[in-house]
C-alpha cells in the first residue's frame, strides 16, 4: 500500500479532537490516561500522514491552524462513523450517572457536555447538580456512579482532581453600610461553604448578618448581582461582573477548595468519558 493510502490512526485522530476541544496537551493526556509526550508524538505522526500542520503550538496555548480547523469536522465525523461501525451507538448504549456540585459546575458545563458527547456519543450521561453533601449521600446509597464534589470534613476517600481559589464576592456597585454588620448572602445551614465563611468571620471578630439565604449557587449569585450582600464562593462560579472585595474590606482569607472525584465506575467506556469530564473541568478552571 502506498504511504498516501494508509488509513488514519484513529487514536491519533481522537487525540487531535481532544487537544482541539481542551486546548491543552496536558488535559488531553489526562483524558486518555497517557502522557503529554505520547499525545505530541501521535499528533506529529498524524500531521506527517496528512502532510499538514494542524496545530499552532506556543508556550501559553494551543490553537488550531487553518488546516486544523478544516480537518476538525472531518475528524469528528470519522470518529462517529467508527462508533457506528462498531454498533455502539445503536446496540450497546452505556449509561453514566454523574453528580456535580453546583459549587464546581461553573459556566463551562455546556461545553464540557459537548466534549463528552463528541468523545463517545454512545454513552448516555445523566447529570445531577446539587450540594456536595447531598450528592455524596446519593453516591453512598448507590444512586450515582460518580460524583465531583468539594471536599467537606474529614472524609479521606476519593481522588483530588483540582484545587480552586475562593473569594468574597460582591457586585461592583455594592457598598457596605457604615456602622452595620457585614451583610451576607449565604447558602443553607447544611452547606460546608457557609460554615467555613461564618467561622472565618467569627474567628476574625467581624460582625455579620445574613440578609439572604439561597438554596444553590444561582440563587446566591442573583442576590450578589442585585447588590444585596457579600458571599463566599469559588472563583469558577462567581457571578458575572462580581468583584472580590476581600482585600478592600479586610476580610479573612479563604482556603483553597479541594475538588474531589468519587467513583465506582467499572465500564471502560464510561471510565473514559468520566476522564474526559474531569479533564474538561480542570481546563475550565485553569
Amino acid at each position: 500500500m502506498e504511504p498516501t493510502q494508509r488509513p488514519l490512526d484513529l487514536d491519533a485522530v481522537q487525540a487531535f479532537v481532544l487537544v482541539a476541544d481542551l486546548q491543552s496537551f496536558t488535559r488531553a493526556a489526562e483524558a486518555l490516561y497517557t502522557t503529554q509526550s505520547a499525545i505530541s508524538l501521535k499528533l506529529k505522526r498524524l500531521e506527517d500522514r496528512l502532510g499538514r500542520r494542524l496545530l499552532e503550538r506556543t508556550p501559553r496555548q494551543v490553537r488550531l491552524s487553518s488546516d486544523g480547523i478544516s480537518f476538525l469536522d472531518a475528524a469528528r465525523s470519522l470518529l462517529a462513523a467508527h462508533e457506528r461501525a462498531l454498533g455502539r451507538i445503536e446496540n450497546a448504549t452505556v449509561r453514566l450517572t454523574l453528580g456535580i456540585s453546583d459549587h464546581v459546575a461553573g459556566d463551562g458545563l455546556p461545553a464540557m457536555l459537548a466534549q463528552v458527547n463528541a468523545f463517545d456519543p454512545g454513552v448516555v450521561v445523566e447529570v445531577r447538580i446539587g450540594a456536595s453533601r447531598d450528592l455524596l449521600a446519593m453516591y453512598d446509597r448507590g444512586e450515582l456512579d460518580a460524583v465531583i464534589v468539594r471536599r467537606d470534613g474529614e472524609r479521606s476517600d476519593g481522588e483530588l482532581i483540582q484545587e480552586e481559589r475562593m473569594g468574597w464576592f460582591a457586585a461592583a456597585h455594592w457598598q457596605p453600610r457604615a456602622g452595620e454588620p457585614l451583610r451576607l448572602a449565604t447558602f443553607s445551614h447544611t452547606c460546608g461553604i457557609r460554615e467555613l465563611a461564618v467561622r472565618r468571620l467569627e474567628d476574625a471578630g467581624i460582625p455579620w448578618q445574613e440578609v439572604f439565604i439561597g438554596g444553590g449557587v444561582h440563587a446566591v449569585a442573583a442576590a450578589v448581582t442585585a447588590g444585596l450582600a457579600v458571599t463566599a464562593l469559588l472563583y469558577r462560579v462567581k457571578p458575572a461582573g462580581a468583584i472580590d472585595v476581600g482585600k478592600s474590606m479586610k476580610l479573612p482569607s479563604l482556603p483553597l477548595a479541594q475538588v474531589m472525584l468519587h467513583t465506582n465506575v467499572r465500564d471502560s467506556r464510561a471510565q473514559a468519558v468520566l476522564r474526559t469530564v474531569v479533564a474538561a473541568m480542570k481546563n475550565d478552571g485553569r
